[in-house]
């Protein structure tokens, strides 16, 4: 067995440049050793910055690199299934990024095809491996706020959200490219931190409409999950609101008092006998290095799958849940 991981990365766009790729690098027993772009002179360009020897522009080439043994899909949700399948064909374990993939169904068949090749799969739902999120599940393990009782999460955000990295064809806000609008971008890490937090999910439900009319994807998302604990969550996801508006923020309510934090900064507060500390945990350079490191460890046979492809589905599942066609009266 190999007892480093050299990584390919398909898809070496922004997303990549300080957030993830990097991190692959960084990590022990790790390197990143070519990366994949279809504009060759931007994939030559990223190689050069970055120190990466190789760079290609069709994704069959880097899979079937013979010094490449895992590989990172980084592309829009609509190639991770693609891209996944022929990886797993090859008898390389993937890492791809989240959403896993466009819906539910493609989910399925990924984490089919894992189990058809004997090889790894892990969703890239990385603020599981952040320092914040952690602590809160610390906290909430430890019985910090008693026994919890519901989870109100706000994320409202004007239609031009700094928090969306900017691309030139908008892709995010394109269905037929992201399986959805800025929901689909934001809303996996929400989603699974609850998973994350509270376990099994025992039923989901919710609406979604397009109010501002900016694009064909929705912009209004609402929905709530009822987990296997009794735990009721409460989510609405706005993006056409003020820019006064904004707000990113989770409250988890206990039986003996509260944990509230933001899932796109980086502080939480705990309330509890009339008192509220404000706690900061500033994050990596690298975001995604934590994760990573995980995830080598998963695929050198040291550790656990820090994401399976079985909680990628549930979070899939949930989504499309809260987005599915209302039924006609």
């Amino acid at each position: 067995m190999t007892n480093t991981i050299k990584w390919g990365i398909i898809g070496c766009g922004d997303v990549t440049e300080v957030k993830s790729g990097p991190g692959f690098s960084k990590a022990e027993n790790s390197e990143l050793v070519a990366v994949m772009r279809r504009n060759a002179s931007k994939a030559e360009d990223y190689a050069k910055r970055h120190q990466v020897k190789k760079w290609y522009t069709e994704a069959s080439e880097l899979i079937n690199d013979p010094e490449v043994n895992a590989i990172y899909i980084a592309t829009p949700p609509l190639n991770h299934e693609e891209y996944t399948l022929e990886a797993l064909k090859a008898g390389k374990p993937v890492y791809v990024e989240k959403p896993m993939t466009m819906n539910t169904g493609s989910a399925i068949r990924m984490a089919e095809a894992e189990k058809a090749s004997d090889t790894l799969l892990t969703v890239a739902h990385y603020r599981r491996g952040l320092p914040l999120f952690i602590k809160i599940k610390e906290l909430l393990d430890t019985g910090a706020i008693g026994q919890v009782r519901f989870v109100n999460l706000k994320m409202f955000q004007p239609h031009q959200s700094d928090l969306i990295t900017k691309t030139d064809d908008n892709w995010r806000v394109n269905p037929e490219v992201s399986g959805g609008g800025l929901f689909h971008d934001l809303a996996p890490h929400q989603i699974d931190l609850m998973l994350y937090f509270f376990g099994k999910a025992v039923h989901y439900q919710g609406f979604a409409v397009n109010q501002g009319g900016y694009y064909k994807a929705d912009d209004l998302v609402t929905g709530e999950i009822l987990f296997e604990n009794k735990i009721i969550f409460n989510g609405t996801w706005c993006f056409t609101v003020s820019p006064e508006e904004k707000t990113d923020l989770v409250e988890i309510v206990g039986s003996e008092g509260k944990i509230s934090f933001a899932v796109f900064n980086q502080f939480y507060t705990l309330s509890r006998g009339g008192k509220e500390e404000r706690f900061e945990i500033q994050p990596p350079q690298h975001i995604q290095q934590p994760m990573i490191q995980m995830v080598v460890n998963y695929f050198l046979g040291q550790g656990e799958n820090p994401c399976p492809a079985s909680e990628g589905i549930e979070v899939m599942k949930i989504m499309d849940s809260f987005c599915k066609e209302p039924e006609k009266l």
